[in-house]
């Protein structure tokens, strides 16, 4: 366990982003995990440096195509500021897998029988601190009269446990499903994409906490976005994946826009 309270002072980054904060459009996109960096005082959580730079860190290209969709629909977008590994800001808080032992067969040393002050330190300084933004964007809508559309971003390994993940991205949704089926409808009209309808994970996972809290909770239309990682680990990939998503997206508002709240 790392003391941060006692730890000399930093200059870490902030534990979230504000990308394009002004932007007009009815949508808020969402990176729960947009960011490999951890605090100076918890090092690499004990583990080999290079395990930073993998999947289990972060969402492989996540960011990237979030910033380049941002810029291109002119909406705001609200970004992770650390990694998944320090806590996860897309699990339920408590869960085993909010600050995990292990991920993806990796110990992270650090992690292992953390005490529950620890645990409450990291969701006080990294988890509500970026889901507090979240909320004060989604107010900034309420202020202006609009139910904006919720879009979380996320990106996925093409294999996984020694399976072939076929798709290229996927639409993942709980019980609203006013985003999540045009979404599906438009990316399948590209005959070179493999849409996956709650895969490569369910939205209806109940670990899950971003479409879920924001979203559902709230009665504002949301889906979560994956796009597979070999696809987006370059900057062309990010900029050919985004303008597909992009598209995708503002196709659906100018069609089914304005939005009403709807709890399901």
């Amino acid at each position: 366990m790392i003391d941060s309270d006692t730890a000399e002072p930093t200059t870490d980054p902030p534990s979230y982003e504000v990308f394009n904060g002004v932007g007009r459009a009815e949508i808020l996109l969402v990176c729960d995990h947009a960011s490999n960096v951890l605090p100076a005082a918890y090092g690499t959580l004990g583990m080999d440096s290079e395990f930073m730079s993998r999947h289990i860190a972060y969402d492989i290209g996540a960011a990237d195509v979030t910033r380049r969709i941002s810029r291109a629909l002119d909406a705001p977008a609200i970004m992770a500021g650390y990694s998944r590994l320090l806590i996860d800001c897309n699990r339920q808080p408590g869960h085993t897998t909010s600050i995990p032992e292990i991920s993806d067969g990796i110990e992270v040393p650090f992690n292992q029988g953390i005490d529950a002050d620890e645990i409450e330190r990291r969701q006080r300084a990294y988890f509500q601190p970026f889901h507090a933004a979240v909320e004060a964007a989604l107010e900034q809508f309420s202020k202006r009269g609009v139910v904006p559309a919720y879009v979380a971003m996320h990106s996925f390994t093409p294999i996984m446990d020694g399976y072939e993940r076929p798709w290229h991205v996927g639409i993942l949704w709980n019980e609203d499903t006013r985003l999540a089926r045009p979404l599906i409808d438009t990316l399948s009209e590209w005959p070179d994409i493999v849409v996956g309808e709650n895969e490569p994970y369910s939205g209806r996972d109940p670990e899950g906490y971003s479409i879920h809290t924001h979203g559902g909770d709230r009665g504002i239309p949301n889906v979560l976005i994956e796009v597979r990682q070999d696809l987006v680990d370059t900057h062309h990939g990010a900029e050919l994946w985004a303008a597909r998503i992009g598209q995708a997206i503002s196709k659906m508002v100018e069609r089914d826009a304005p939005f009403k709240i709807e709890r399901t």
